[in-house]
């Protein structure tokens, strides 16, 4: 028989859930001229998405935005993040008009999240960048976008800055062109390491630039708000303790954690990325200014987005020396027997992840304030897991956040300045060309019965511990 044991959550400590705009609005009232860069792959790409289900639809929240956020109120979500969708947001991107129905939508929904008691929390870019400038200028490999995105970030804060005080710039902004240019497995297809690098310098000029521009506005002093930027660093571990290992896992840190977290919250790029940029005829174009701004317009704080470990060794092959240049030059993933696993996602379970990349906050990055801002658990057919109610049991979703939440309430203990804890997802919905394969939703979005609604057996355990602000765990050598 196992004991249990009481972890207490800090009073401050936000317990809520995530979702961006692309995955849960559909497109009613989009404009034909209002595509995302994920509109665009999905129009042209639809067979790769599961059951051909897209953003088309989503969850459809777009319409049914009063019934979610009742939802979320019943939950007791302390905080809702979401994405404006920069695509819809803006009727002409060049000249930065706002487009008045989308603008008045994302009021609403605003209003109502305040009304309920839930603090919205805003992303200015979850992988939406228009279509528009992904076709004309090559998305974020031009710097013309860079200077767009803080007009529409302007109009943005002018226009919601008083109410909303949890802003960040991007979601995950890595993802996009890892998969693109990187590793060319999503459309339009195109291997280039060196559009890839600078896709990345450009983000992250992106938000030192909304940064300065947050400060302009005086938005902290105002009202107490602050922007920051969502990241997903893998969490690396190396096969061994032998040096060639070692020594992957630090490439592999360097290439796709360092590369944002340390000018996001250091203001400067390692010296090793510009050394191994040049080695590799990969560098970015940059100018000193450049360099200046982002080193003068650091986040105020930084969002976390973990799910898995990443277990790395030396490589044992040599390279193709007739292929472009990429990380895994250096490296090889492990894949380490007897690891627990997520059968449905194909993703290790290693909940330690969590402190261990507390820990890192703390000693390697100021202990810079911070939260996760995304954590979860993919499972396919959840349907077999109903009761006769028709309820989700969904035991093994609770269990992985009891899991990972204990580990990260350990590292707050130990003084990592972690303020909370945010689930992905609210509910069920769309993910690139997952679709809606894995659910990841405390809410069910029933997709056989007009996309309706029902909790999880997750969202009443959720709620009962925002409620009494206590997880009840496994009793082990974890928590003392």
């Amino acid at each position: 028989m196992s004991n249990k044991l009481k972890v207490n959550i800090p009073d401050d400590f936000i317990i809520g859930a995530a979702a961006s705009a692309w995955q849960t609005e559909g497109w009613s009232g989009k404009k034909e001229s209002q595509d995302s860069y994920l509109d665009l792959w999905y129009k042209n790409n639809k067979n790769v998405w599961h059951n051909g289900y897209g953003p088309g639809v989503a969850t459809n929240f777009y319409n049914r935005y009063k019934e979610d956020i009742g939802i979320m109120a019943d939950i007791g979500l302390t905080h809702y993040r979401t994405s404006i969708n920069w695509s819809r947001f803006l009727s002409d991107y060049e000249e930065a008009e706002v487009d008045e129905e989308y603008a008045a939508y994302i009021d609403k929904v605003i209003d109502e999240l305040l009304e309920k008691g839930v603090e919205p929390m805003i992303c200015l870019e979850h992988y939406e960048v228009p279509a528009y400038l992904f076709e004309k200028y090559g998305g974020w490999n031009s710097k013309h976008v860079v200077d767009l995105f803080v007009k529409y970030a302007d109009k943005v804060l002018e226009r919601y800055g008083h109410k909303v005080k949890h802003w960040f710039t991007f979601n995950e902004p890595i993802v996009v062109q890892t998969r693109v240019y990187l590793d060319a497995i999503r459309y339009p297809f195109e291997q280039n390491t060196q559009k890839w690098m600078q896709w990345n310098f450009h983000k992250a000029l992106a938000t030192a630039k909304v940064v300065e521009l947050f400060k302009q506005k005086g938005l902290k002093e105002k009202t107490g708000a602050k922007m920051g930027v969502i990241l997903n660093p893998e969490v690396t571990y190396a096969r061994s303790s032998a040096p060639h290992d070692q020594q992957a896992a630090q490439i592999y840190d360097l290439f796709f954690n360092r590369i944002f977290l340390d000018p996001s919250i250091k203001g400067e790029y390692p010296q090793q990325l510009f050394d191994l940029m040049v080695k590799h005829d990969i560098a970015f174009d940059y100018t000193q200014e450049d360099l200046a701004v982002i080193k003068d317009n650091t986040v105020d704080y930084v969002g976390i987005n973990l799910y898995y470990p990443h277990r790395v060794k030396a490589r044992t092959n040599a390279w193709n020396e007739g292929t472009p240049f990429h990380p895994s030059y250096y490296y090889e993933m492990f894949d380490m027997p007897g690891k627990k696993m997520n059968p449905f996602r194909g993703w290790e379970i290693y909940p330690q992840i969590m402190y261990d990349m507390a820990i890192r906050m703390k000693e390697e990055y100021g202990n810079i304030e911070w939260f996760i801002a995304e954590n979860g658990m993919g499972v396919e057919n959840e349907a077999r897991y109903k009761d006769e109610t028709g309820r989700i049991q969904d035991d093994y979703r609770i269990e992985f956040i009891s899991e990972h939440m204990k580990w990260l309430l350990k590292a707050v203990e130990e003084g990592s300045n972690c303020k909370g804890y945010m689930l992905w997802a609210f509910t069920d919905n769309v993910s690139p060309m997952n679709a809606f394969k894995n659910r990841y939703g405390l809410v069910e979005i029933n997709l056989e019965d007009n996309r309706n609604r029902k909790q999880k057996k997750s969202a009443l355990w959720y709620k009962s511990i925002i409620a009494n602000r206590a997880l009840e765990v496994e009793d082990d050598d974890i928590v003392k």
